[in-house]
Formats: C-alpha cells, sequence, structure tokens
C-alpha cells in the first residue's frame, strides 16, 4: 500500500440514508453490477442517495489487469442475453433522466462486448425515451466494426478514458494502448459529430505537469468535447501506489487551463471520476453547444 497519509480533505464519510438503501435493494432485485460497487467508488453514498447509478454490463469479471482498478480479473461469466432489457427496466423504475453504461473489459468475445452495449443502448431508448444515455466503454482490442456498433446506436455521450500519461501506460494499464484510445475517440466525431465524447485523467500516478498538459493537447486534438481530472486512490495493497496527493488549487489551474485549450465541460477535483455528477454535467455541455451554435448562427446565415 502506498506509504502516503490519505489527506484529511480526501476522506468520504459514507452516510446511508434510505434513499441510499433503496438504491441499493432496487439494483440487487434487478440483478445488475455497478461500477460504483465494483470499483469502490467514493462518491457512491452521495449518488445513490440521489439515484444516480452507474450500471456495468457484462458481468463483474474483467479479461485485464489494470495496476489502478478494483473490479475483479479473470475468466468471465457468459453474457446474460436479458441485460438490455433489465437495464431499461431499472432506468424506468428509477425515473431517471439520464443513465450512464460501462463495461469489463470482454476481450474474450468477438466483437469486445459492442453489440451488446448497442443492444442496451436501444433498449433503454425504447422503454425510456426522455433519457439521456452516456456510455464509458473499453477500447475493445480495436476489433474490427466493433466501435461502429455502439456509435450507430447513438449515444447521447460517448466516454473513452486515456486514464494516465503514455509514460506510464505500462505501469498502469499495461493491455492498453494510448494512441488507439485517441484514435478511438477521434473516430467517434468522424463517425457521428452529434455525440458528445468524453475522457478522464486520473492523477497521483507520479506524471509530470507537461505530460497532463500534453495529454489534453492530444485529446483536443481528437475532438472530445468533455474532460474528467481526478485524483487516483490505491484499492488495495496490491495495486499501484499513490506517488503523490494533488491538492485542490491544482485541480482549479488544470481546469483553467483545459477550457483554455476548447475543453466545452471539465470537471476537476480530487473526488472526480467519470460519471460523477454525470447528469448536471450532460446538460451544462448540451446548453453550451447550443450557445456555441446559436453564437456562430449569424455568421453561417451571411455565408449562405
Amino acid at each position: 500500500m502506498s506509504s502516503l497519509k490519505k489527506p484529511d480533505w480526501l476522506r468520504v464519510k459514507v452516510k446511508l440514508t434510505p434513499e441510499y438503501l433503496e438504491t441499493q435493494e432496487q439494483v440487487r432485485r434487478f440483478g445488475l453490477s455497478t461500477v460504483c460497487q465494483e470499483a469502490a467508488c467514493p462518491n457512491i453514498a452521495e449518488c445513490w442517495s440521489k439515484k444516480h447509478v452507474t450500471v456495468m454490463i457484462l458481468g463483474e469479471v474483467c479479461t485485464r489487469a489494470c495496476r489502478f482498478c478494483n473490479v475483479k480479473t479473470g475468466k468471465p461469466t457468459p453474457v446474460n442475453t436479458n441485460e438490455p432489457e433489465e437495464v431499461a427496466a431499472l432506468v424506468q423504475q428509477f425515473r431517471a433522466r439520464h443513465i450512464v453504461i460501462t463495461s469489463v473489459d470482454r476481450d474474450d468475445l468477438s466483437d469486445g462486448g459492442a453489440q451488446h452495449f448497442a443492444n442496451v443502448i436501444r433498449a433503454v431508448r425504447t422503454t425510456n425515451p426522455g433519457t439521456t444515455i452516456e456510455v464509458l466503454t473499453p477500447d475493445f482490442l480495436g476489433k474490427p466494426g466493433s466501435l461502429e456498433r455502439v456509435v450507430e446506436a447513438e449515444p447521447d455521450v460517448y466516454n473513452h478514458n486515456v486514464e494516465t500519461v503514455p509514460r506510464l501506460y505500462s505501469q498502469v494499464r499495461p493491455q492498453a494502448r494510448y494512441f488507439h484510445s485517441l484514435f478511438l475517440l477521434k473516430r467517434v466525431k468522424f463517425l457521428n459529430p452529434r455525440i458528445f465524447t468524453k475522457s478522464g485523467l486520473m492523477l497521483g500516478f507520479g506524471e509530470e505537469r507537461q505530460e497532463v498538459s500534453q495529454v489534453m493537447n492530444d485529446l483536443r486534438e481528437a475532438e472530445v468535447d468533455f474532460l474528467t481530472i481526478g485524483q487516483y486512490l490505491q484499492p488495495t495493497p496490491r495495486h499501484h501506489p499513490v506517488v503523490r496527493y494533488v491538492e485542490e488549487e491544482e485541480y482549479k489551474r488544470l481546469e483553467r487551463r483545459a477550457y483554455q485549450k476548447g475543453f466545452l465541460m471539465v470537471s476537476a477535483s480530487p473526488l472526480t471520476r467519470s460519471s460523477y455528477h454525470a447528469e448536471d454535467l450532460f446538460n451544462t455541455l448540451r446548453a453550451k453547444k447550443s450557445a456555441a451554435i446559436s453564437a456562430h448562427l449569424p455568421e453561417i446565415q451571411r455565408k449562405e
């Protein structure tokens, strides 16, 4: 385990509200997995008290062993073909206005699980047409046609996290490739420019300031709209150690820098995670996009 002492400002008090317990029971009753539980998210009490759940599809066992992630690694279970309808039913039960859908890596499947993602998106859309849908997908090992299947189902937000700077990939996520992740994000925009793209970084692995700045540049080159930046927390002694805890002021500086580089939306704080406050931030992102289009409308009309 990291020899660094976790700062007091990073210690989250878990308050088990009636709403939290109700969410817990409904998730259990539907038999679904959540990344909130599997990844030991520090924000679970806050989010579940608001019935904000990030559903994790394709089982609870991952085919990869990233050194930052608390999800189990091993031989995955067979795909639950009823899962699309089960996720749609949960969304309906919660009357969710925004849902985040993620998964374990399923490198054992011919398409990496892409068709299953598409099936879940379509089931949620059919049953809950007013709900906006955000997906957080793996890289599908770059298997031909996989990304396209998810994009064709038209999620509102396509998230794929780069997680750290390229120099640290061999230590943090050795089975992934940084530039493949960039290519995936850029291809989403090429296939459907209407879909918002999103990616995230964790700090505390030993990255340098200039390396973080370069990742921001790379993500903007890939036309990513939304960037999240949060503190890495070591789940167990066998995971990558925390090299440093980043102070709040540095997150504010990074947020300002990211906006200067052209991101439409930035969320940066020690407890920021990919789906933290996802609904509110998505609504803000959508409003900013509409405002940007409106601002350029007179110029477009003059050209016409």
